[in-house]
C-alpha cells in the first residue's frame, strides 16, 4: 500500500472541501481521537488500580494488631500500603510469606481462640489451669458462631461457671454476657436474639436462657421482653394470615361477577374473617364394654382316707402317764375331701386419643359486595336516542343471582352465623366513561388503547427510520462526494492530449514530472488553482513539442488558418 500517494489524495480531497466541511469533519474526529483516548486512560487506571502488584495481607485488623503487623512489615523491610481503615496490602509474590511469619507471632490476636488450646499439651499444667483453658476454648468457640450471623461483625461471650458443690443450698447456678457489634444500619430480629441466647444455654451444663445476658455495642440489653416480642411476632404472624386469606376470597368473589357486570372496575368486594388463634388440645380415652378374656387358672384338689385314732388322755399324773388304759380307746373314722379353685383374668380395652386443633379456626365470614349497574342510551320525548347515557339499576332477581354466586364462592354457612350484603349503586368513573367524548378525548382514549401497546416497538420503528435519514441524507452524499473527487483525481493525473500512441508512457512520465515541479514551486496553499495548473502544464508540453518538432508545428498552424479561412472566402466568392 503506497502511504504517500493515500496521503497526498487526502491532502489535495481536504483542500477542495469549504471552510465549514473542515470545521465538522475535524470537530468529529477530534471528539472520536479525544474519546478513544479516554478509554484508554480509563481502562489502563482501572487495570492499574486492580492489577498493581499489590494483595490484601490482612483486613478488619483492630488498630493495635493492625500497628503490631505495619512494626513487623518495617523490621522486615516489606513495602506495604494502607488503602482503607483496617486493611493492610503487600506485594502480591510475598503476601502468603509474611501471612505466615506473622501469623506465627501470634498476630493478629483479637481473633477469638477456640479449642486448638489443646492441640499442644503442657506438661506440669494444673487442674486450674486446664478449667481456664477450657472456659476460654468455649468462649472462643461460641464467639465464632455468633459471628457467623449475617448482622454481627464481632462478638464477644464471657461465661461463668462456678464449682460444683455436694450441698444443694450453696449451688449457684452458671451465668454467661454476650456482646454484639453491629455491622451500620443492621440489627438482630427477635428470633435471632432467641437463637443466640439458646446457642450459649445449650452449650453450657445447667445454663437457663434466661440467665444469658445479650447487649449490643450501644450498651442495649436484647432480649428482655422476651415474651413481649414473642406475642408482637405471633400476633403480626396472625394478622398476616388474615390479611392474606381475606384478600384471596375477595379475588374470588370479583373473579366471579366480573365476566358479567363489565369488568373487575365495576365490582368492589371487602371481606372480613373472623378467626380462633387459641392453642387447644383434648386428650380422650374411650373403653370397651364388651370384655375380653385375657387369663384363666384353675386349681382342683381331692384327697380320700380315714383319720388317725386319737389318744385319750387323762388327769396330768401317774395313771396318764402309765399309757392307755383298757376300755377307753376309740377306732379311727373313714374322710373324703375335694377343692376346686379359677381365676379368670378380664381385659378391659381401651382406646386414648389426642387431638390437636388448627392453627386458625374459622369462626365467621362477613362479606360486603357493591356493583355498577346497567347504562344506557338516553332517548329523547320522540324517541330518538339523544347522544347521552342514563343509568338502569339492576333488577331484585339480578341481586339475588349475584348474591348467590357470592355465597357459594366464598362458602358461607349461614350455620355459623356467616353475612354476605349485596349493593348496587352507580359507579361515577363508569358514567364518565360511557358519556359522549370530544375529539381530544377520543384520540386520547385511542392511542392509550390501541398504541400504547406498541410503544417499544415505535421506539425502536423511530431509531431506524432516523439511521435510514442519516444514510440517505449525509452517508450517501459524503460517499458521492468522495466518489467525484476519486474520478477528479484519476482525470488530473493522466491528462488526455491529443498526442500520438507511441508517445502516451513517455508524456505521462513528463506530466508527473511537471507536476512534482509546480506543486513544488507554487506549494498547495489556499491560492492554488488547479485550471491554471493544467494549463501551465499543457503550455509547457506544447513548448518542447515545438522546439523538438517545429516543421509539424508550424505546418499544423498553416493547416488550421487554412480552414479558418476557408469560409469566408467561399462566402467572398458568392
Amino acid at each position: 500500500m503506497d502511504f504517500k500517494a493515500l496521503f497526498s489524495q487526502l491532502v489535495v480531497f481536504f483542500g477542495k472541501l469549504t471552510q465549514t466541511q473542515r470545521i465538522i469533519i475535524g470537530a468529529a474526529v477530534a471528539g472520536i481521537v479525544a474519546f478513544l483516548v479516554f478509554l484508554v486512560v480509563y481502562t489502563s487506571e482501572g487495570s492499574k488500580d486492580s492489577n498493581d502488584g499489590y494483595q490484601v495481607l490482612f483486613d478488619q485488623l483492630s488498630a493495635q494488631d493492625a500497628a503490631q503487623v505495619v512494626e513487623q512489615l518495617e523490621k522486615d523491610k516489606i513495602p506495604y500500603r494502607i488503602p482503607r481503615d483496617n486493611v493492610i496490602e503487600v506485594p502480591k509474590e510475598v503476601v502468603y510469606k509474611e501471612r505466615i511469619t506473622i501469623a506465627s507471632l501470634g498476630i493478629p490476636k483479637e481473633g477469638h481462640v477456640g479449642f486448638e488450646l489443646f492441640d499442644k499439651q503442657e506438661f506440669g499444667a494444673t487442674n486450674f489451669d486446664q478449667e481456664v483453658k477450657f472456659r476460654r476454648a468455649l468462649e472462643g468457640e461460641l464467639a465464632r458462631s455468633i459471628d457467623s450471623l449475617g448482622p454481627v461483625e464481632k462478638s464477644s461471650v464471657s461465661l461463668a461457671l462456678p464449682k460444683e458443690t455436694l450441698f444443694v443450698s450453696e449451688a449457684v447456678p452458671p451465668s454467661a454476657s454476650v456482646m454484639v457489634q453491629l455491622f451500620p444500619d443492621r440489627k438482630l430480629t427477635p428470633k435471632q436474639i432467641r437463637g443466640i441466647k439458646k446457642l450459649v444455654a445449650s452449650a453450657v451444663p445447667k445454663l437457663t436462657v434466661e440467665n444469658v445476658t445479650l447487649i449490643d455495642s450501644e450498651g442495649e440489653t436484647l432480649g428482655d421482653d422476651d415474651a413481649a416480642s414473642a406475642m408482637s411476632e405471633l400476633s403480626t404472624m396472625q394478622q398476616q394470615y388474615k390479611t392474606k386469606e381475606e384478600k384471596k376470597q375477595e379475588e374470588k368473589i370479583i373473579n366471579v361477577l366480573a365476566p358479567f357486570i363489565g369488568g373487575k372496575d365495576r365490582v368492589v368486594a371487602k371481606v372480613t374473617i373472623d378467626y380462633d388463634f387459641s392453642e387447644q388440645s383434648s386428650t380422650s380415652e374411650k373403653y370397651d364394654p364388651e370384655n375380653v378374656v385375657r387369663s384363666e387358672q384353675t386349681l382342683e384338689e381331692k384327697r380320700e382316707g380315714s383319720t388317725p385314732a386319737q389318744n385319750t388322755g387323762g388327769v396330768p399324773g401317774a395313771v396318764s402317764n402309765i399309757g392307755p388304759v383298757e376300755g377307753l380307746g376309740t377306732n379311727g373314722s373313714g374322710e373324703k375331701y375335694e377343692k376346686t379353685t379359677g381365676t379368670t383374668n378380664y381385659e378391659v380395652s381401651k382406646t386414648v386419643s389426642t387431638t390437636k386443633l388448627e392453627f386458625a379456626r374459622l369462626k365467621r365470614i362477613s362479606a360486603a359486595v357493591v356493583v355498577d349497574g346497567k347504562y344506557e342510551p338516553k332517548k329523547g320525548p320522540d324517541g330518538e336516542p339523544t347522544g347521552e347515557v342514563e343509568y338502569v339499576a339492576l333488577d331484585e332477581t339480578q341481586l339475588q343471582a349475584i348474591d348467590a354466586l357470592v355465597k357459594q364462592a366464598i362458602g358461607v354457612d349461614e350455620q355459623r352465623g356467616d353475612q354476605v350484603s349485596v349493593r348496587n349503586f352507580e359507579f361515577q368513573t363508569s358514567k364518565e366513561g360511557k358519556e359522549p367524548q370530544n375529539a381530544a378525548s377520543k384520540t386520547s382514549a385511542f392511542v392509550s388503547t390501541y398504541l400504547a401497546p406498541f410503544a417499544p416497538v415505535f421506539k425502536y420503528l423511530l431509531v431506524a427510520i432516523i439511521l435510514f435519514i442519516a444514510y440517505k441524507k449525509i452517508i450517501i452524499p459524503f460517499a458521492e462526494r468522495m466518489l467525484e473527487f476519486s474520478r477528479e483525481e484519476e482525470e488530473f493525473e493522466k491528462p488526455n492530449l491529443e498526442i500520438a500512441d507511441d508517445e502516451d508512457e513517455d508524456l505521462v512520465e513528463k506530466v508527473q514530472q511537471m507536476r512534482k515541479k509546480v506543486e513544488s514551486q507554487l506549494g498547495l496553499g489556499d491560492s492554488f488553482n488547479e485550471d491554471e495548473l493544467k494549463y501551465d502544464v499543457l503550455l509547457q508540453k506544447v513548448r518542447e513539442t515545438a522546439e523538438e518538432h517545429p516543421e509539424e508545428i508550424a505546418s499544423l498552424i498553416q493547416a488550421l488558418i487554412d480552414e479558418e479561412s476557408m469560409p469566408a472566402e467561399g462566402t467572398n466568392k458568392r
